[in-house]
């Protein structure tokens, strides 16, 4: 199956931007190249997820893992093309089925394994598919069988447990796999849409798609051959398979996993693992920071020397301490499953304060940068009501976006399709930026169009608020929503997670707005002092759940 167009797919091949690779050319090339290396690191804590000792795997073993499920999902009757739902933790077995999909030519859907049958069925009415591999049990429950009621009657699960060794089964399969033609323009995966504005969509990657986002993230973190890289995030979408997948093939390195987020095993993991590279949200980010002697009293972390961060802004305060007290550059990524893929490094910016707020505006042929994605992609910011491009500095225009990295259209989704796209082919991302810089040479984020606050007329970025409310010593995390008000229709409302001891009232925060200039329109009104603030499977806010009335 492929969505792209012939004409972009040769217009990108002709550049030297598109190839033939597709995942599996990369494990057979890591296969050839680098058989006896580590590959594949399990999470110490894996019995505790699903009752599995902890593995470790060399690409050779790894390579034959693929095999055994690939000779498996064959006997049951899955062939190219077909979709397969796939709901695993972070532990070795969710990379091995990534594997054995690009080698049968299958489909990846994946789901973060915080979605129920609920949401599962949503997905499955979307996709139709043929199988869903899934963890045996779960934190000491069964999984897959209690998941299974949610599937289509003619869906195949698959509780994916201990592999089984039978000469025969793999015969037959690998004479089936030498029979296939696989194409890097195929679609390989449909991930989801977060769906913190609204229903969650499919969004179809080839692997050609995926390429291109790892050239990206190679030009920002820049790893050397065999590095050790640390996963934490969900193998479900853009962070993991973009930013880990490909890039660790690429360069033969090690993977570490990490599952569910614990900051004293993940300390530990980059110590003993000696990681080069790991992701880790901003509230994560910050809260290292605050303990940063605990840190250095406890642990050795000379080996990391980059850390990506995004989803949400970032402090420059946390920035420059990264650097200043254990050497780590901070990555700031700007990413999405449908291809968004603007990056802040340290290389195309060296400022601190400027990368935390600032983007390089890739896809301008006004500025060169270093990333090599800059120039196979295309981007303008345009009013969101008027769609006039916005060429000024300071005026927020929504951010569109062609190229090699992005998306073809949602999943069997037309009516999504012909909003998503303009008229000349751009993907509307729907985030806010402004045109900044000195010499305007860089985006600024402002925050989502959907998600904008108008108060008495006036827009107002909640994520803007969000992270000068984060900013305040006593607060650890924030985020603002609004509610109604029958004069100015939406007035703010901040909800706030204080530090350990700390306490706050609302006066104290519009005081410290007060005293950092912040605009008296854009102050909030009521203060709700939560434990946590809700947030889905990706760790993005779910403002929607923020929606505290004057009536209670």
């Amino acid at each position: 199956m492929q969505s792209t167009p012939q004409q972009l797919i040769k217009k990108y091949t002709d550049n030297g931007w598109w190839g033939n690779n597709t995942l599996h050319d990369l494990v057979q090339k890591a296969v050839k190249q680098s058989p006896n290396h580590t590959a594949l690191i399990d999470p110490p804590n894996r019995e505790q997820l699903d009752g599995n000792v902890p593995v470790s795997w060399t690409f050779a073993e790894l390579d034959h893992q693929a095999d055994l499920l690939g000779a498996r999902l064959y006997e049951l009757g899955l062939r190219q093309g077909d979709i397969v739902m796939l709901q695993l933790p972070n532990v070795a077995e969710i990379v091995v089925a990534y594997l054995t999909a690009a080698r049968m030519g299958l489909i990846v859907s994946p789901i973060a394994m915080q979605y129920g049958r609920h949401e599962l069925k949503q997905f499955c009415d979307v996709v139709a598919p043929r199988g869903y591999i899934a963890s045996e049990t779960f934190q000491g429950a069964e999984f897959a069988s209690a998941q299974a009621s949610a599937l289509p009657s003619d869906c195949l699960c698959i509780p994916y447990g201990k592999a089984n060794e039978n000469d025969a089964s793999l015969k037959t399969f690998k004479s089936y796999q030498a029979s296939l033609t696989l194409d890097a323009n195929d679609i390989y995966t449909i991930c989801w849409t977060s769906g913190t504005t609204g229903r969650s969509k499919g969004v179809p990657r080839s692997h050609n798609h995926w390429m291109s986002s790892t050239i990206a993230s190679e030009d920002a973190i820049k790893l050397n051959q065999h590095a050790v890289m640390l996963n934490p995030f969900p193998f479900v979408n853009m962070a993991s398979i973009g930013g880990f997948l490909y890039y660790w093939l690429n360069i033969q390195g090690t993977l570490v996993l990490h599952h569910p987020f614990d900051v004293h095993v993940y300390l530990s993991q980059l110590q003993d693992n000696k990681v080069e590279y790991t992701i880790a949200p901003p509230a994560v980010l910050t809260r290292l920071m605050q303990i940063s002697e605990q840190i250095k009293s406890n642990y050795d972390l000379t080996a990391v020397r980059s850390i990506a961060s995004g989803s949400a802004p970032l402090s420059p305060t946390m920035i420059s301490g990264f650097k200043d007290e254990f050497g780590i550059d901070i990555v700031n990524i700007f990413g999405s499953n449908e291809g968004m893929a603007i990056l802040s490094s340290a290389i195309d910016v060296p400022d601190p304060q400027e990368r935390a707020w600032f983007f390089p505006r890739f896809g301008r042929t006004e500025f060169d940068w270093d990333n090599r994605i800059a120039q196979r992609i295309e981007t303008k910011l345009v009013d969101p009501v008027t769609g006039i491009e916005v060429t000024e500095p300071g005026t927020p225009g929504e951010c569109l976006i062609k190229g090699v990295t992005v998306f073809d259209g949602y999943y069997q989704s037309d009516d999504d399709n012909r909003q998503a796209f303009s008229q000349d082919g751009y993907f509307k991302s729907g985030d806010l930026f402004e045109i900044a810089g000195p010499d305007n040479q860089y985006y600024k984020f402002v925050g989502r169009c959907k998600s904008l606050i108008v108060r008495g007329g006036i827009n107002i970025s909640p994520e803007e608020l969000d992270e000068l409310i984060a900013s305040h010593p006593s607060v650890t995390e924030a985020a603002v929503a609004s509610y109604p008000d029958e004069v100015l229709g939406e007035r703010i409302c901040a909800y706030v997670v204080l530090a350990e001891g700390e306490s706050m009232q609302l006066a104290d925060l519009t005081a410290y707005l007060n005293e950092r200039s912040v605009a008296k329109f854009k102050w909030p009104e009521h203060l709700e002092i939560l434990d946590a603030l809700p947030r889905n499977a990706m760790n993005k806010v779910v403002r929607t759940e923020l929606n505290w009335k004057p009536s209670d």
